[in-house]
């Protein structure tokens, strides 16, 4: 007996279980991502840098009420750093594209959601696209759920000024 529960154990938090919440969890990160950054590239390696991160530290990760918080917190950590890199290192103009192409049903939306600060951008995307309550929100954020809510209200209220009455924000 004692066997058995140590094997589903292994199988949940060793490479079955990462493999597992790879394949379930990638494709909404990098979406995620995507969107928060505004830069499909730029989201891409960041995904993938935080899964290798997430894999090596499997073990404790998977024990984690949302891995996948954690993983795009990661993943949006590194992707802000290497753009301060990058534009620290060279003061030019960039040749690369600064916004992605928002895969929302409505342009007018994904235009004004791609619009607003990183920051807010990060919440609305989190809170309407990965449906995560606003205590995973601030976790995979690093901040207070009060901070999460203020962000969430003034970036919903830019939606609505720029949006108008046509939408629902």
């Amino acid at each position: 007996m004692v066997g058995a529960t140590t094997a589903r154990v292994r199988a949940v938090t060793g490479t079955a279980g990462f493999d597992a919440f790879y394949r379930r969890e990638r494709a909404t990160l990098y979406r995620a991502l995507a969107l928060t950054l505004a830069d499909r590239d730029l989201a891409a390696e960041a995904v993938d840098e935080a899964m290798v991160r997430a894999y090596q530290r499997w073990s404790r990760l998977s024990r984690y009420d949302n891995p996948a918080g954690w993983v795009y917190r990661v993943g949006l950590n590194w992707a802000i750093s290497r753009t301060r890199r990058i534009s620290a290192r060279s003061r030019r103009t960039d040749n690369r594209p600064q916004t992605a192409e928002l895969q929302l049903p409505d342009p007018e939306v994904a235009a004004a959601v791609a619009a607003l600060p990183s920051r807010s951008r990060a919440v609305v995307v989190l809170r309407f696209d990965l449906d995560w309550s606003l205590e995973q929100i601030a976790v995979a954020l690093d901040v207070p759920v009060g901070t999460v809510k203020s962000r969430l209200h003034r970036a919903l209220a830019t939606l609505r000024t720029s949006l108008g009455d046509d939408h629902d924000a």
